[in-house]
């Protein structure tokens, strides 16, 4: 049996220190993960269990590759993550056991053309048009977890031209990992390849062409990125 066209490429991401490629099955994405940033988005984090939505494997940007500013907007947005990637899944995961399913992590930015996403907010709709654009999701190389170690602090920044504009900590999270990973696993069916985007501290901010976004989350390392 052949194919009626050619199969689309598999989209991988490097895996730091060795020659191997980490293949990208689903992005998900956790909305308001930082009590702050919450705060700055009119929510009471108090009040809302975690919510997801996606991104596309093929959204990914890759670490020193520039990032083209979308057409149909006129206000896109930062947002500096941790991105945590799975190397393998299932169904209902415990709390205690999700880590067990952890190949690594990396810096990622959730790149938001903020004005669409709020024109659908207002309209009830999804926020894909917002969220899930191409080259919307800049992602540095992985770090393996056993390099990493336990991974429930470490600072979160994000400079634009050399001023940091956002600030945070791992620790910092209202969900933490292990609780990101099994609330998800009773909603999807995780598997090896899915990545998780976990949020992002407060500060978020607008773009411009020729604006320079440095990246970092302590322990695994740094993501820099040019808008064109």
């Amino acid at each position: 049996m052949g194919y009626v066209i050619s199969p689309p490429p598999v989209t991988t991401l490097r895996v730091e220190g060795t020659g191997d490629e980490f293949p990208v099955r689903r992005i998900y994405c956790i909305g308001r993960t930082y009590a702050e940033h919450a705060i700055e988005m009119g929510h009471d984090p108090t009040k809302e269990p975690p919510f997801f939505f996606q991104k596309n494997p093929d959204n990914i940007l890759k670490d020193g590759q520039d990032f083209p500013y979308p057409s149909k907007t006129e206000d896109v947005h930062f947002e500096i993550e941790l991105v945590v990637a799975l190397k393998s899944g299932g169904t209902n995961i415990l709390v205690e056991r999700a880590m067990d399913h952890v190949f690594g992590y990396a810096v990622g930015l959730d790149m938001t053309r903020r004005d669409l996403q709020g024109e659908a907010k207002k309209l009830g709709r999804p926020w894909e048009i917002g969220k899930a654009f191409e080259h919307s999701a800049p992602c540095g190389p992985l770090v393996p977890a056993e390099r990493v170690g336990p991974l429930t602090q470490g600072a979160v920044t994000l400079e634009v031209n050399g001023e940091i504009r956002q600030k945070g900590d791992v620790n910092q999270m209202i969900w933490k990992i292990p609780e990101m990973i099994s609330y998800l696993s009773d909603y999807f069916t995780l598997a090896p390849g899915d990545l998780i985007m976990s949020g992002t501290p407060a500060g978020v901010g607008a773009v411009k062409r020729g604006d320079h976004l440095v990246g970092r989350v302590d322990g695994v390392g740094e993501l820099s990125v040019r808008v064109v």
